[in-house]
């Protein structure tokens, strides 16, 4: 099993100080993801005992008094008295922060939680927690409080009692049970669906661990959900690639060990003509890439060009194919577990450590090149090749429009005079860009704005669907090409963030299905070839008014139909009218509901789970009818105004 893991392994670094002056500093924010990120610091600890072999079931249990239970059957905390502090060791995890086994490499090999801060963060920003330890054949349990002193001062995560021992027990591990504090958030109810998602993608990449949820919080409605995968990463590929259409039917599979690296690798190419990675550090998701992903890149066009000359597909006097060619239609897994990672920026999205690049360089060139000669996968190996060689007539069209939208971007908007009203002011930090749907909401939109600040950009008509298109028919599609020159951004692998001329781009269009099929088809080209965009924080969706409410002179507006009831309770003598759609308001009305920042209400679309999204994108967007029927028969509920952006956008960025 390896090394005992004792208090002697845990280091402390600082005391715990006011983390309830600065929550924000440790979880992000006390809205919903910062209360199911304290979940998350509980979730990796028991992970990291899984991922470190010590452990094979992680249980969350959501309560009816919004607690929340995180169970492992690992080795337990350990119970001994701390030579430094005097107390045990469970104390010392869940009242110090930086305290815990993961600051040396002896506990554990490699860590995904939050150097060690997570257990007493957790403590500090919770009215209780109670933490059950089974260890050597014995429970030990102890309880924190946080409560208002005497003195009127907030106690945070004070221990009621030392760490007592309260019996025999045949089981191992750690549970611990946490109420978040409703003097801290803004709301206790934590999104089933939301960790139902996070788990499925640990038990992906933790194969052959159990995890469970289970949710008591509605009498009579029970709902739980297991996930285990034998496969691990080769089933997440299965998964993402289920409702496209694969050209072989077998993920390749590479995997190893390098430098105390250790490297796993799923990929499968299907008949699109999107690639989509999914990287990994430690369990981590690290969605801006790094590393780890430029090795992955650099290996994989190195090994296909040399196996595309060796088997004759390309001559001596061909150029070698591109990395873009033979990732299209690429779906890949790369998971990594390694020690002393380095992440890029707060939000631990991408990977620095230069290592991981030569790590998966060396370990995916060596065993790509194995699998290619092999001859019983000569007929895989045939396919990808052949996929990549169309692929690149299709890109060098594709660059021909490329540098045409490039050289039309130059022309200072000439192309979209008409078209595109812009703003006055240069500062791009200010600016915002609306995308409206169609011509009379547009010219609404353009009498009605702040000519200052904002621009205003019409569609007529619906726009392509990218999903179902390649590259060089997206950049031939006259609306695309407009958004295009509009940002200033470029596209695909030419995109530029720091060409952007607006730090809003909002997506504005009517409330009906229309509407939200429009919206769908913007976010998926923004997903698809300006995804930096989404992950910065620069796409938006305005939520119109669906009512007009007045009595005499007083005008108010609801935008659901629970504001609305809430509005029109106990009141009398009113006039209601019900907005179909953006083209019959006025610009007056336009601007004071929708358009100006101190009245609107917009959403800001995130992308909280990659992998999720990239498969709803698919069933919803993509040419399979069977499994976009099947969603729609199962989650649509058309007497509320959830649509598609809804799985893609989280936290409402104003009102």
């Amino acid at each position: 099993m390896g090394k005992d893991y004792d208090v002697s392994d845990i280091k402390i670094m600082e005391g715990l100080e006011a983390v309830r002056m600065r929550p924000g500093m440790y979880i992000g924010s006390t809205g919903i993801k910062g209360l199911h990120h304290m979940l998350w610091e509980i979730v990796d600890n028991s992970v990291d005992e899984a991922a470190n072999g010590f452990a094979d079931t992680v249980k969350v249990t959501l309560h009816r008094d919004q607690s929340v239970t995180v169970e492992d059957n690992g080795r337990g905390i350990p119970v001994g008295i701390h030579e430094k502090l005097g107390v045990s060791g469970v104390e010392v995890v869940f009242t110090q922060l930086h305290a815990g086994g993961k600051f040396d490499n002896d506990s554990y090999g490699f860590s995904g939680g939050l150097h060690g801060v997570g257990a007493s963060v957790v403590n500090a920003l919770s009215e209780y927690l109670e933490v059950e330890v089974c260890t050597g054949g014995r429970l030990y349990r102890q309880t924190f409080r946080s409560y208002e002193g005497s003195d009127g001062k907030m106690v945070s995560g004070r221990p009621m009692a030392p760490l007592a021992e309260e019996g025999r027990v045949r089981r191992q591990g750690t549970k611990i049970t946490f109420l978040p504090d409703k003097r801290v958030f803004e709301t206790l109810e934590m999104n089933f669906g939301v960790i139902s998602k996070r788990l499925k993608e640990l038990a992906y990449l933790n194969k052959g661990v159990t995890f469970t949820l289970e949710d008591e919080r509605e009498r009579g409605n029970k709902k739980s959900s297991e996930y285990r995968y034998d496969g691990g990463i080769i089933d997440f590929v299965k998964y993402l690639s289920d409702d496209k259409t694969a050209i072989y039917a077998e993920p390749i599979y590479i995997s190893g060990k390098k430098d105390n690296i250790s490297v796993e690798i799923a990929m499968q190419h299907n008949d699109g003509y999107t690639e989509s990675i999914f990287s990994y550090v430690n369990n981590i998701p690290t969605t801006e890439g790094g590393a780890h992903e430029t090795g992955f890149k650099a290996a994989l066009t190195k090994i296909l060009n040399d196996y595309c000359r060796k088997a004759g597909i390309l001559k001596d006097k061909d150029p070698s194919l591109s990395g873009e060619d033979f990732r299209e239609g690429l779906t890949a897994v790369i998971s990594l577990k390694m020690r002393n990672v380095q992440f890029e920026g707060q939000t631990k999205t991408k990977l620095g450590n230069t290592e991981a690049r030569t790590a998966v360089e060396y370990i995916l060139s060596e065993q790509l090149a194995t699998y290619l000669d092999d001859l019983k996968n000569g007929e895989i190996a045939a396919k990808i090749a052949d996929k990549a060689a169309k692929a690149a007539k299709v890109r060098e069209a594709a660059r021909k429009a490329k540098t045409m939208a490039r050289e039309k971007s130059k022309l200072e908007n000439a192309p979209l005079v008409g078209k595109l009203s812009s703003c006055t002011g240069r500062n791009a930090e200010q600016n915002e860009l609306f995308i409206v749907e169609g011509d009379s909401a547009g010219g609404s939109a353009k009498q009605g704005r702040d000519r200052r600040f904002q621009a205003i950009l019409p569609l007529r008509g619906k726009p392509l669907n990218v999903e179902k298109k390649r590259l060089d028919q997206v950049l031939a599609n006259e609306e695309f090409r407009s958004i295009i020159t509009a940002m200033g951004t470029g596209i695909g692998e030419d995109f530029d963030i720091s060409g952007l001329k607006y730090n809003k781009i909002i997506i504005l269009s009517d409330a009906d299905q229309d509407g939200a099929h429009i919206r769908a088809i913007l976010l998926t080209f923004f997903y698809r070839y300006m995804k930096e965009l989404i992950t910065e924080g620069h796409v938006y969706i305005g939520l119109p008014p669906l009512y007009k409410i007045q009595r005499g002179k007083d005008v108010k507006y609801a935008y659901s139909d629970a504001e609305l009831a809430k509005m029109t309770k106990g009141t009398k003598g009113y006039t209601l009218q019900r907005y179909k759609g953006l083209g019959e308001m006025n610009p007056e009305q336009l601007w004071e509901t929708t358009m100006n920042p101190e009245n609107r209400s917009l959403i800001r679309v995130e992308l909280t789970d990659a992998a999720d999204v990239e498969h709803l994108v698919t069933v919803l967007m993509g040419d399979k009818v069977a499994p976009r029927k099947e969603y729609i028969s199962e989650f649509a509920n058309f007497n509320r105004t959830d649509t598609f952006e809804d799985k893609v956008t989280i936290e409402s960025a104003e009102r």
